[in-house]
């Protein structure tokens, strides 16, 4: 099991559907999850039936869950899997905000860059974060990430051009 001291991550389950469902539809969530509609109860039935084929989807999503209760508070992702180059994108959702800043998204980011160097053979990790996303950049700093580019005027969000930072950490 991917355990930490407060948290662990586990595997998509039948069961996750209805969450993903709450989670993958709030409109709040799109800005940075890139969303431009809602997903069916259908889609994403299909998407957690076949998420275990990680070479295929070429994507490893995993539930979030707190170690004293079991709770499930939000998901990680590694994306975009190159095993041939030995990298993947990350991306994290802590999903209700009364569970953010309080070190689980840091703990995840964590135990995903341990199992992703030790367990699937990656050298590297990176994300895109808006430039305006704050709370994103001090995490994934404090994790290690190093920005290492700008995308210049990448993402519009209510008619107004934001830069993505390109961040990377060697694991």
């Amino acid at each position: 099991m991917l355990k930490g001291n407060k948290i662990y991550l586990r595997q998509l389950e039948e069961d996750d559907v209805n969450l993903l469902l709450l989670w993958e539809n709030d409109t709040e969530n799109w800005r940075y999850s890139e969303s431009e509609a809602p997903f069916s109860l259908h889609q994403l039935q299909h998407y957690v039936k076949n998420a275990s084929h990680v070479r295929e989807n070429r994507q490893l999503r995993l539930i979030i869950c707190l170690n004293e209760n079991d709770l499930s508070i939000g998901t990680i992702d590694l994306f975009k899997i190159d095993f041939k180059n030995q990298r993947s994108g990350v991306g994290i959702l802590i999903a209700s905000k009364e569970n953010r800043n309080q070190g689980f998204a840091y703990e995840a980011l964590d135990i995903i860059s341990k199992f992703a160097a030790q367990r699937m053979g990656m050298s590297q990790l990176f994300c895109d974060i808006q430039a305006d996303n704050t709370s994103s950049i001090a995490l994934f700093e404090k994790c290690g990430f190093q920005k290492t580019g700008t995308r210049k005027n990448w993402y519009i969000f209510k008619n107004k051009a934001i830069d993505a930072y390109f961040y990377q950490k060697f694991i």
